[in-house]
């Protein structure tokens, strides 16, 4: 079976598929086909795959492709040596790990001269052979033969004999996944405050004494401590068998079994002590580094899970819709950032109010208020919501009650990411003679209208939805999210007249560079009229079509299609479906209980199959729509604008912000998001948050604890109010001390360490 069999094989174990469909899944990719053009229009040749398989799959492929080249770089390595062999041969093709693929390379690895080395250039490996053969013999005596001018006496001797044997224990691939595999199941991670940084090191107080089985620890409790191990706050140790009375530990008696080593024989007491002084010293050590970085690399995968899952939940949550709006961004002494935006996003006006100290300018802030609201036929105003954003709502609310007419609707929205975008290259493109205070609120604004489209302009990792982002591999937190953007996006699809460039960058197969001639052409030629024309684009061939097209729609078009999902590839089929009913393809489209009639197997031809047929029918029964939930919003109750406001047993209304394995942080409307613990979700056991509540959901919480000094508050969404359960969870069950707003990483200390240096090279040689 060749690599890429092997490859296939294991894949489709794994995503819950048959090797041929991954096969013609990579093939696909390979050649440079997105993930979502190949779940959406390529279902015949993946046999159905969706996205979360084949975003899996080209996970997977990329490890297990790195995996295939270190194997071939090892087994190339000893037989340059000239040391390879049947068996060994065999054991690196089986190897499934990267790990395990390090281990058998370890004894061939080329290295720093070692004390083995040294012994066995005194002649004293056969010593040590003479010691394992016969273990009846008294090595003390045994060693007496190796005295020479490089080894003075006996004790000489056998430490070089015990560095020999030491040595091969502590590069046998077979033991050193045994022992790993003990360590796994058995180690307990302790962590334990550094002298002297009580004070410094106050937010990590929880973990001041701390003792937890090594298997069990949950990604936040391990990121915290990581951290606390990274500021020199704590200290860590990972421990096995040190609650085991027996003086030979389970671990030294792994290693005697392994080579045999009895009770009877000086030579087998001398290799029992071997055995122990080789635990201690050396594989202990190195086996605990091995799962301090896994331990690291297990709660960076389940937190970039957490953030990718969150920032989707954001990504697709509601648009508010084409509605003019007025974006205020809450401050202050600075004043209220304003601006008017129209229905589609443009920029109308903008200006600054001072309703607030020092000030007080309130009537001549609801003026202002009120003729851009006129102005503008304001349908929407979108509040931020950083500081002041409970007093501007306020204001908001005052304006509202004045108008006669129409009324518009006041929501406030996260503002997250805000102030990212406002210095932001895209937004000095966007808004070049704008003040940089002023973009914030045409963000808030447009991201009323749609989060989506808006949100794209940010860098994933500064909206700040993860918990402990700071502390996770930036290059797979970067990877993971940028998958769910794509992904976002083109579920979503991109009206290809009016989308920004960071938009329509986003979309399948196209990129920066592309957006941007598709755009210039845009503004030159004019409007779009069919999707056709995009082969008219700069530098946009054949390729790059068929990947995009799908995805980008055009209302009002020439042809009527561009403004649905249907790829421009499954026109004829489209049109065979419309001609069978007899219709126009404009009177038709929406018309479902004509189309539910059909029976989708007649339009079945040699190119597409019964999935490519069905998705086209479904698409004509609802064309463009739109994946994403009906558009409503919390609110927030009146004369509850801080901390000190709340009491236990209120009921309130809030929205859902982040969502951690612990449980949810809602926003309530006083500039502090509270905590529902996970055993404060339902009214039953709740294993995943995210059974219950997403990033976006509006809530109905009661209040079960406020701490204003520590400015922590307990929520529970249980119809019994909390009962017994409402008591505050323990600390370590609570999560990151902060709600969405992660903390920030400090960077490593120059003291920081030999164990903090001997795990990165341990990173490294992963």
């Amino acid at each position: 079976m060749s690599a890429e069999q092997r490859i296939a094989s294991l894949i489709a174990t794994e995503i819950n598929a048959r090797p041929d469909q991954v096969k013609a899944a990579v093939g696909l990719l390979d050649e440079g086909a997105t993930v979502p053009f190949v779940a959406r229009y390529r279902k015949e040749v993946t046999g159905g795959l969706d996205d979360t398989q084949l975003r899996t799959l080209s996970e997977r492929l990329a490890y297990l492709r790195e995996l295939e080249a270190r194997r071939v770089s090892i087994a190339d390595s000893i037989t340059s040596q000239g040391k390879m062999t049947d068996e060994l041969a065999l054991s690196i093709a089986k190897a499934s790990t990267k790990a395990e693929l390090e281990d058998i390379y370890l004894p061939y690895k080329p290295k720093r001269r070692t004390k083995a080395e040294i012994a066995r250039e005194r002649g004293l490996g056969p010593l040590a052979e003479a010691i394992l053969n016969d273990r009846k013999a008294d090595p003390e005596t045994l060693a007496a033969a190796y005295i020479n001018t490089d080894v003075p006496d006996t004790k000489s001797a056998l430490e070089g004999a015990r560095d020999i044997v030491a040595e091969g224990m502590s590069e046998n691939a077979a033991l050193l996944g045994r022992l790993r595999n003990h360590m796994k199941e058995n180690a307990y991670l302790r962590a334990k405050v550094v002298d002297g940084k009580q004070e410094a090191g106050a937010k990590f107080s929880d973990y001041f004494e701390h003792n937890e089985r090594w298997a069990n620890v949950p990604s936040h409790r391990a990121l915290a401590m990581l951290r606390g191990w990274n500021e020199e706050v704590l200290s860590l140790t990972i421990d096995v068998d040190a609650d085991d009375p027996n003086p030979i530990k389970p671990a030294q008696r792994m290693i005697a079994a392994e080579y045999q080593i009895g009770a009877e024989g000086e030579g087998n007491k001398w290799l029992m002590t071997v055995a122990g002084w080789c635990w201690r010293v050396k594989l202990s050590s190195s086996l605990s580094l091995d799962l301090m970085r896994e331990l690291r690399e297990r709660a960076e995968e389940e937190a970039i899970r957490v953030f990718a899952r969150n920032l989707k939940d954001l990504l697709l949550a509601a648009p508010a819709g084409g509605k003019a709006t007025l974006g205020l961004d809450p401050g202050i002494r600075t004043g209220v950032k304003v601006a008017a935006v129209d229905a589609t996003g443009k920029l109308l006006e903008t200006a600054t109010i001072y309703p607030f100290q020092p000030r007080n300018d309130i009537a001549g802030s609801l003026a202002t208020l009120s003729q851009l609201v006129r102005k503008h036929n304001i349908e929407l105003i979108a509040i931020g919501n950083g500081t002041a954003s409970r007093e501007t709502e306020k204001l908001a609310a005052e304006l509202i009650a004045n108008i006669t007419g129409p009324k518009p609707q006041k929501v406030v929205v996260s503002e997250a990411g805000a102030s990212v975008y406002s210095a932001s290259e895209t937004a000095a493109k966007e808004f070049p003679g704008l003040d940089v205070s002023l973009r914030g609120a045409v963000s808030i604004a447009r991201r009323l209208q749609d989060p989506l489209a808006e949100l794209v302009k940010i860098e994933p990792k500064s909206i700040g939805v993860g918990q402990y982002q700071h502390d996770v591999d930036q290059t797979h937190l970067s990877r993971s999210l940028d998958a769910v953007v794509e992904d976002a996006v083109n579920a979503v699809g991109v009206d290809l007249n009016t989308a920004s460039i960071p938009l329509l960058a986003r979309v399948s197969g196209l990129g920066p560079s592309t957006a941007e001639a598709i755009v210039l052409h845009r503004n030159e030629v004019g409007a779009f009229k069919s999707r056709k024309e995009l082969l008219k684009v700069a530098r946009l061939g054949q390729r790059t079509f068929e990947q995009c097209a799908g995805f980008l729609r055009i209302a009002n078009g020439d042809e009527p299609l561009d403004a649905s999902s249907v790829h421009p590839e499954a026109y004829g089929v489209a049109k065979k479906i419309v001609q069978a009913c007899g219709r126009d393809v404009r009177t038709l489209m929406g018309d479902s209980a004509a189309l539910k009639n059909l029976d989708p197997r007649v339009f079945v031809d040699e190119r597409f199959g019964l999935p490519t047929v069905k998705d086209i029918i479904a698409e004509l029964e609802k064309p463009g729509r739109d994946p994403r939930p009906e558009f409503k919003t919390a609110t927030f109750a009146d004369g509850v604008e801080e901390i000190t406001d709340l009491k236990p047993g209120m009921l309130l209304e809030g929205t859902v912000t982040n969502v951690a394995a612990f449980g949810a942080f809602v926003d309530i409307g006083v500039h502090q998001d509270g905590l529902v613990h996970i055993s404060q979700l339902a009214d039953r056991f709740v294993k995943d948050p995210n059974e219950v509540v997403k990033v976006g959901d509006v809530v109905k919480v009661r209040v079960t604890e406020v701490d204003v000094k520590r400015k922590r508050i307990g929520l529970t969404m249980r119809k019994d109010g909390g009962g017994e359960a409402s008591q505050p969870p323990k600390r370590e069950d609570r999560g990151p001390r902060t709600s969405n707003r992660p903390m920030q990483s400090a960077p490593k200390s120059q003291g920081e360490g030999a164990l903090a240096a001997k795990l990165a090279e341990a990173m490294r040689r992963k």
